[in-house]
């Protein structure tokens, strides 16, 4: 490595390091004063607090990377250009490229390290920090009344080619209301439709009120009439402990478990629940990608700096750019999952278009 890349990696390393370390403090102050009521009310041991927040690191650590990647470089050029360095870099014939590869190098690393933390370790802490949480909330040594935890709008696969959708579903008595059960055969086609108002579970069955079936043949056409029961028993041999472990949220699925759940939902026809998982599993792909990019965007601007005050503008900046971008993020994401866009296109749209524009800011430098 060149004396100059080592120098500009010195620097880059040492700021990152400096935000990394600012910003998980902050976070944790903030949060641990947000829960501070629940914590005196319910006399959560130092033990518990400090498994919470260990487990909680690798999540944060993921969200504040990209600032930390941008302000770092941002900072790191910016001095050099004050300085006028740059200017005697690129005096001795140094590219743009050049000077800047070793943020860019460092960006790419911090890319995939990110990447392989989302997939193999963040997704379990995160489900163990859940639990935590929900210890910390319920950690009253004094017995105290709560309510029922009602979980809505339900999309559960499950046995013989079944898809549910539920409303409401209260785990404490373990009822549903508002059901809708589709069958499908082999190739897709709906062959049974059953619709209730209500479903009760004892002793180890399903009971439905008010419940209607359809049954179709091979081109959706009703076979019979529909059958009208006031109260019957299921034939469904799902448990309430399998509605709520299928409810797991993708936030604590590795991307090969996310892609299975997809591949089981695909026999469903649930197009609105796989478009919004195939968001969310290419998500993982590029979000990673937020480090590099947000890097070579700050470029330019470090590049045009020239006050005094580099470190204030830096920061000024970097919070600018980085909220445009993940708004940018955002909207593309939610605008996939309304199926305006592909998944793909949703999650690709804006690291291209912000690639794009920083690359065209780059080459607009003198």
């Amino acid at each position: 490595m060149r004396i100059l890349d080592r120098y500009i990696a010195g620097s880059i390393l040492q700021i990152f390091f400096l935000c990394l370390a600012t910003f998980l403090f902050l976070f944790i102050i903030v949060d641990l004063f947000s829960h501070l009521d629940i914590i005196l009310e319910n006399r959560v041991g130092l033990a518990l607090l400090r498994q919470y927040y260990l487990t909680l690191l690798p999540a944060v650590f993921i969200q504040v990377t990209p600032f930390a990647c941008l302000l770092s470089s941002l900072y790191t050029f910016a001095r050099l250009n004050h300085d006028n360095e740059i200017v005697a870099m690129r005096s001795s014939g140094l590219s743009i490229f050049q000077i800047t590869k070793t943020a860019i190098v460092f960006g790419f690393i911090v890319s995939i390290f990110v990447f392989w933390l989302n997939d193999r370790i963040a997704p379990a802490l995160r489900y163990r920090n859940s639990l935590l949480r929900e210890r910390m909330e319920n950690a009253s040594p004094k017995p105290r009344s709560q309510g029922p935890q009602v979980l809505k709008n339900l999309t559960i696969y499950g046995t013989r080619n079944r898809l549910f959708y539920v409303n409401k579903f209260d785990t404490a008595k373990n009822e549903m209301e508002g059901i809708i059960i589709l069958e499908h055969d082999v190739e897709q086609n709906i062959i049974r439709k059953i619709v209730a108002r209500k479903g009760v579970y004892q002793d180890g069955i399903w009971k439905f009120f008010q419940s209607i079936t359809y049954i179709f043949d091979e081109n959706g056409q009703l076979k019979v009439a529909p059958q009208f029961a006031e109260e019957e028993v299921a034939p469904i041999t799902e448990t309430p402990k399998d509605f709520i472990t299928q409810r797991q949220s993708t936030d604590f699925m590795s991307l090969s478990q996310i892609e299975d759940y997809i591949w089981r939902l695909s026999k469903s026809g649930a197009s609105a629940a796989i478009r919004s998982l195939k968001v969310d599993y290419y998500d993982r792909f590029t979000m990673p990608l937020t480090n590099l990019i947000i890097i070579i965007l700050g470029i330019p601007f470090a590049l045009r700096i020239r006050r005094k005050a580099t470190g204030l503008s830096s920061f000024g900046i970097s919070i600018a750019v980085g909220f445009i971008y993940y708004v940018l993020n955002a909207i593309s994401l939610a605008l996939g999952k309304a199926g305006i866009l592909s998944p793909l296109l949703a999650v690709s749209i804006s690291h291209l278009l912000v690639l794009l524009w920083s690359i065209y800011l780059i080459g607009t430098l003198p």
